[in-house]
């Protein structure tokens, strides 16, 4: 018997179970479950009855609306339905989102900070290693050590809810909730507030230490006493036959290696229908594929931008950073080089995703001999300094990329307040205080600068 989880997508997640969750997707579809995408909009009461299993994958600057939290929680309540809510760093606030509002129905809210540890880590102070489980729980059931990867810790605030897993004393913050569960009525619930646990190969992510086994525990645990009855009475639907469902990657493999030889011509007949009963539903789903076919384009602008323009320095740059966050995945071992700070890194992953030189960054060499510089010039010029590639780009992909700087400045707005409470707490000093802050001052005045050029280009 097979219970169905839903993963809504009607509000903007971070996390698809077609894109970077297909790991997650693959082990729990293994598993006496099956995966969907939940288009529908507004989410109500009756539309969630098929399912055993509500997945929010940390909305991002998207909010449920107050009958939404409603409905769902009717649903947790009187259905006897399973919730998970994944956060990120810096909660609600950090997100644009309002998931503390779902969760504080049931006594847990999301914080607005991000839980770092200096000392008991996977290599940098964001990615704390977590074995800290002072209550027994099924979910937590042999489970040694977790990677908590970017994210935020919870608050218990309402009776019926505890915590299952707590931060290390020599995490900030330290001991508090970053796993709470909670039952109310016939369901159950449970709140995270990292979701790159279980993001698909990348360090911290869904392969390390024991991911897949927690996540198996936190579904089979979701799935409440009366659902289970429901099911074995068959007294609620399923939400697709199994031909129409999702099909994995393990899935597809297994379809191509049957056919021997493609010299055959024997046709191979897929079946990728869905049931779309409403005109929102298909409105979002074709949403979707827009917004996978945008992601694409713009990638493929980039790389195309990268083997034109960028100077070596970059290249192996970024080379180097993609092979340090392979060793990571591969290995599962931290880094024994001197940890950079997490300041550095973002400044350092944002200068490569945008394609641009730090020039402030550049340690300045003595001055050549005047007859040289002349030489160079008339021989071979000088090359103008990159500039923001906005020109040829439609309004659209200039308000996407507008949107991904807002989002880049919450983040560094976040770091500088969490800079300004370790100095307030003694944890840093003023030297360093100082130089963290200038830093994160420069990339706030770069990213306003960017935005600036794309709201010129936006008005013309």
């Amino acid at each position: 018997m097979s219970y169905h989880i839903a993963f809504d997508v009607a509000h903007k997640p971070r996390g698809r179970i077609d894109e970077n969750l297909t790991e997650l997707r693959d082990h729990v579809n293994s598993n006496d479950f099956v995966c969907y995408n939940f288009l529908e909009i507004p989410i109500t009461e009756e539309s969630l009855i098929p399912y055993d299993i509500l997945v929010f994958v940390c909305p991002d600057f998207s909010r449920i609306n107050a009958n939404e939290v409603t409905q769902i929680v009717k649903w947790v309540k009187n259905s006897g339905g399973g919730l998970l809510l994944l956060s990120h760093a810096g909660g609600d606030r950090g997100r644009g989102s309002n998931l503390s509002e779902i969760s504080e129905q049931f006594g847990i809210i999301f914080e607005n900070d991000q839980v770092l540890d200096e000392r008991v880590n996977l290599g940098m102070e964001n990615i704390p290693l977590i074995n800290v489980f002072n209550i027994p729980h099924p979910i937590t059931s042999e489970i040694d050590t977790l990677c908590y990867r970017s994210g935020c810790s919870l608050s218990i605030v309402g009776s019926g809810a505890f915590a299952i897993a707590d931060s290390n004393e020599t995490s900030e913050p330290f001991s508090c909730p970053l796993i709470c569960v909670s039952e109310l009525g016939k369901g159950r619930v449970c709140c995270i507030g990292s979701y790159e646990m279980f993001r698909d190969k990348i360090g911290g992510g869904f392969q390390c230490y024991d991911h897949p086994n927690l996540a198996l525990n936190i579904f089979k645990w979701l799935v409440s006493d009366h659902r289970i009855e429901l099911r074995s009475t068959l007294d609620i639907p399923t939400p697709l036959s199994q031909s129409s469902a999702p099909i994995s990657s393990a899935e597809t493999q297994s379809i191509y290696s049957n056919d021997t030889s493609p010299s055959t011509g024997r046709a191979i007949n897929i079946d990728f229908s869905m049931k779309i009963s409403k005109k929102s539903e298909l409105i979002e789903l074709l949403k979707i594929f827009q917004n996978q076919i945008n992601t694409i384009k713009t990638t493929i602008d980039k790389l195309i931008d990268t083997a034109t323009d960028a100077d070596t320095d970059i290249v192996e740059s970024d080379q180097l950073l993609i092979s340090n966050i392979e060793d990571q995945y591969q290995d599962n071992k931290p880094i024994t080089q001197e940890t950079p700070s997490l300041e550095d890194i973002t400044s350092e992953i944002n200068s490569i995703s945008n394609l641009e030189k730090d020039e402030e960054g550049l340690t300045s060499l003595p001055p050549k001999p005047e007859s040289l510089v002349q030489e160079e010039v008339e021989e071979t010029g000088l090359k103008p300094v990159p500039k923001l590639k906005t020109k040829d780009k439609t309004n659209k992909e200039l308000k996407d990329e507008k949107k991904d700087l807002e989002s880049q400045l919450s983040s560094v707005e976040i770091l500088k307040e969490s800079i300004d409470k370790k100095h307030s707490s003694g944890k840093i000093d003023d030297d360093e205080y100082s130089k963290r802050s200038k830093k994160l001052e420069s990339d706030t005045k770069k990213t306003k600068k960017k935005m600036g050029v794309i709201d010129k280009l936006l008005e013309k």
